[in-house]
């Protein structure tokens, strides 16, 4: 099992576009062969953005990832978010 989680932190006012974002990130994979399941995750003020996807390997993340990106090509993150997302890459022990 293989999963990917992106903590973000958006600038107050560009949180509600990073969320939509994140949601359209987490549909273009759903569906996907071998994608245990996505989320898309806020807490209570939206201060914290949290995307997370489950594989069944990481072989099958790195064939399925580019919708995903594709998806949000456009999205200017870099502009919403003041500093880059806590990236986590894991894999059951």
């Amino acid at each position: 099992m293989y999963i990917r989680m992106a903590i973000h932190r958006p600038r107050p006012d560009k949180a509600d576009l990073f969320l939509d974002s994140i949601r359209r990130f987490k549909a273009a994979q759903t569906g996907l062969p071998d994608l245990v399941n996505a989320f898309a995750l806020a807490d209570e003020k939206k201060e914290r953005l949290v995307g997370i996807a489950i594989w069944e390997s990481k072989e099958h993340f790195e064939r399925g990832i580019d919708m995903a990106r594709e998806a949000i090509k456009n999205d200017p993150h870099d502009e919403w978010e003041d500093n880059p997302p806590e990236m986590f890459e894991l894999e059951e022990a």
